[in-house]
């Protein structure tokens, strides 16, 4: 009974990531990733503006100014835009990295401005994109339970430093807080992971199955931590970065050391998009 209890519960949880990247501001959702200049960057559905919307949107609403440090919102005389729920004309707008990230939004359309490094820009959400109805739906492997693997968690005495390679061809450093140890097939392995704000254990990695079916940079794993406090690696829980759904997506990778030599054939493929 455990097995097919099991396989139910994996089944739901795949069923849940299906639907997560069509809700609304979901992942389906986002339109578009601009950075933005110094200076006025010119706001609306105007080709020519600095942040391009949808065209249903007014040609010209304002401008978001960036002086280096923040950024800053303010309409046409006479317009006004919604700002976290408040209709404003200028507001100073908090990124999403922040406690209180500012969201701008317009007819079904969301904004933020978004961090990542030196770099500020503006993401985009329309929540009238037909993606959210016809993206194709999530492809996974078949559910292996010898994919379900105990580990161990070691804290490193302090975070080290490690580069992750990003979307964009660079590398950023991040802290990486410790490792899993794990067996497989008679050989010990490690992973490295980011430990997130809530005690989740962040994996990501890759094999040799992004050659061919999975997706080519890697993929993210939550470690299974359990109220008894044992952990698990569930691959049959890999699941593809956001960059696999969209073209607007920041994305981390796996750093080199996660890179695994067995071919992890659990979790999601990346066949059909």
């Amino acid at each position: 009974m455990a097995n097919t209890k099991y396989q139910q519960s994996i089944n739901e949880w795949r069923k849940e990531r299906n639907e997560t990247i069509r809700k609304e501001n979901g992942w389906l959702s986002l339109a578009g990733l601009y950075w933005l200049k110094l200076g006025k960057n010119q706001l609306g559905s105007d080709p020519k503006s600095e942040i391009v919307l949808p065209e249903r949107i007014l040609a010209n609403i304002g401008y978001l100014e960036y002086n280096g440090k923040s950024v800053s919102l303010r309409t046409l005389p006479a317009q006004k835009i919604n700002v976290n729920g408040t209709e404003t004309d200028f507001a100073v707008l908090q990124p999403d990295i922040s406690e209180d990230p500012s969201y701008i939004n317009l007819q079904d359309v969301q904004l933020v401005v978004i961090q990542r490094g030196n770099k500020v820009g503006v993401r985009i959400w329309d929540n009238q994109r037909e993606e959210r109805r016809s993206f194709p739906a999530r492809t996974w492997f078949d559910i292996d339970e010898n994919f379900r693997i105990p580990a161990a968690y070691t804290a490193y005495d302090r975070p080290k430093m490690s580069y992750f390679p990003d979307v964009a061809g660079e590398k950023s450093e991040f802290p990486v807080d410790g490792y899993l140890s794990f067996e497989f097939n008679e050989k010990q392995y490690q992973l490295d992971i980011n430990k997130e704000d809530d005690g989740t254990l962040f994996i990501r990695f890759s094999d040799p199955t992004s050659k061919e079916n999975t997706y080519p940079t890697g993929r993210y794993l939550v470690a299974d931590v359990e109220s008894d406090g044992k952990i698990f690696i569930d691959f049959n829980k890999a699941y593809c970065p956001p960059c696999a759904f969209t073209d607007f997506a920041t994305c981390v990778f796996a750093p080199e050391q996660n890179h695994l030599d067995f071919r992890v054939t659990a979790g999601e493929t990346h066949l059909s998009h």
